[in-house]
């Protein structure tokens, strides 16, 4: 279900763009626009092909209505994603305080997450009017996602959702103007896997020059060589009885993809000594360092100095992973061997598992097990990215959400997802409102307020209100009821992270 503001009765406002005049909607005093195509619908002869701009048309498109989201299992209650039907999957969505040329807004382009597997700019919780309120135009955007998007194919570009990004990004670029806002002032933010496309996004050549900030929220660590994702394409591929080609798939029907790569992850222990880590957390699908459209990851290129003149904000909740140990049923009954496992799956180093016992000496299973599962996940890939920026010389911030979430009985402390609520705004809708409650307190208004002054300052003029971070100070800005500065809180799961690199995942060849 989708939420909408209400209508005023002021006349619906129309811009022009390079494709044809739109009409869209005013709500809440702001000019919104939906379903707008930045690219061709990848199917027929486009699909598994590199997206090709919209072409235009004739009289005035009417924009009100999201277009239908990108194929993707029923998974985490998102079953009304799967009801939205059609082939036009790349889509816009702009809200503007101000429509017109001359407005000279900052920008905020929004690339949504979902394990690069689910997700669609349409859910509730991304609705971009509170936080265009405060004086930026938000995009948000669909890309191509999990077969669609990113496994490797012959015959296929690599990382086709990632381009589908990028080619969205041209779009604003050419076209934003008209909404009121800045091309030379675009700000790309994400959560989870899309903050791990915008980690991406920084390290790739096409990508340069299409925006001045980031901002990027909770990175997970997966990269897959592409040896991997060819491997989990020919896996997929034989569940529907093809080869792992782009020929082959393009005579599968696109609605039938999704419940292939459900199916090899359901069948998972078959894969462990050939996929490795990705088995015991189950990611099938993640960006491919192929050499060519992704040159590194995005450790490596940021840390050789690639998007050194773009200004980076990153940031992760404290408690990352108890989300997924209540979705997993194991929240508060974690028991010594399920710890030992996480341990030993991914802790770094021969000896990491140890090593971690002695951090945390005074850490039960349960803490120990939430611990490691973050760091790995996303605590540990956002910070080395920043570090990354820094050190070769970019103007990055660095943050951590400490503030608990209320929802679900408060025991899932400042967990994944609690920041997409914050930052937007929508603080009781979708399944990220969940977290924050029916009736949102006035210390959860206060703080998303607070934060969203601070992304909308980072996109207008690249300071979000607090000094910047380096390797000495390692300044951090605590994000909950009461914010404070401070170094980084995370210590000792800095230092036993200090040397790991975060290389792109490989294929297992025993």
């Amino acid at each position: 279900m989708t939420v909408t503001a209400a209508r005023s009765s002021s006349p619906a406002p129309e811009v022009r763009t390079a494709a044809g005049v739109l009409r869209g909607s005013r709500e809440a005093g702001l000019a919104v626009f939906r379903g707008v195509p930045y690219a061709e619908p990848p199917v027929g002869a486009l699909r598994f092909a590199a997206p090709r701009p919209a072409r235009g048309w004739t009289g005035v498109r009417t924009a009100v209505a999201y277009g239908p989201p990108p194929p993707q299992p029923g998974l985490f209650s998102m079953g009304e994603l799967t009801q939205q039907t059609g082939d036009d999957w790349l889509t816009v969505n702009v809200w503007s305080p101000d429509p017109g040329p001359g407005a000279g807004l900052p920008v905020l382009v929004w690339i949504p997450g979902g394990a690069y597997a689910i997700g669609a700019s349409s859910l509730p919780e991304f609705d971009g009017g509170r936080l265009a309120a405060g004086g930026a135009v938000v995009v948000t955007l669909n890309y191509r996602l999990g077969i669609e998007g990113f496994v490797q194919l012959d015959g296929a570009p690599a990382n086709r959702g990632l381009l589908d990004q990028v080619a969205a990004l041209e779009w604003v670029r050419d076209n934003i103007r008209a909404f009121g806002g800045d091309p030379d002032r675009v700000t790309v933010f994400g959560q989870s896997a899309g903050g791990g496309s915008i980690a991406a996004l920084l390290a790739m050549p096409r990508a340069a020059g299409l925006f001045g900030r980031a901002v990027v929220q909770s990175m997970p660590a997966p990269f897959f060589t592409p040896q991997l994702a060819a491997d989990i394409a020919a896996a997929c591929a034989a569940e529907l009885g093809v080869r792992p080609t782009a020929a082959a798939l393009s005579t599968v029907d696109p609605s039938l993809l999704p419940a292939a790569g459900d199916a090899v992850f359901a069948k998972i222990d078959r894969w462990k000594d050939r996929w490795g880590r990705i088995t015991y957390r189950p990611i099938p699908f993640a960006p491919v360092v192929d050499g060519d459209v992704l040159p590194a990851t995005p450790w490596q290129a940021l840390a050789a100095g690639a998007a050194r003149d773009v200004d980076l904000l990153a940031g992760h909740v404290r408690d990352e992973h108890r989300l997924f140990s209540l979705i997993d049923g194991v929240l508060g009954q974690v028991t010594d061997e399920q710890t030992e496992a996480a341990l030993q799956a991914l802790a770094p180093g021969a000896d990491g598992a140890r090593r971690y016992r002695e951090a945390f000496p005074a850490a039960g299973p349960e803490e120990l097990y939430e611990v490691v599962n973050a760091d790995w996940l996303f605590r540990m890939p956002t910070l080395h990215l920043a570090q990354a920026h820094a050190a070769a010389g970019g103007r990055t911030y660095l943050y951590e959400v400490t503030w608990p979430a209320p929802g679900f009985g408060g025991g899932l402390g400042a967990c994944h997802g609690l920041d997409v609520p914050l930052v937007f705004g929508n603080l009781s809708s979708g399944r990220p409102g969940a977290l924050i409650g029916d009736t949102p307190s006035a210390e959860a208004e206060e703080l998303s307020a607070w934060i969203r002054v601070a992304w909308t300052a980072f996109a207008a003029g690249g300071d979000p209100g607090w000094p910047a971070y380096d390797a000495g100070q390692r300044l951090t800005q605590v994000l909950d009821a009461q914010r404070v500065v401070t170094a980084y809180p995370e210590e000792a799961s800095e230092r036993l992270w200090r040397e790991y690199t975060f290389p792109a995942l490989p294929l297992i060849d025993r």
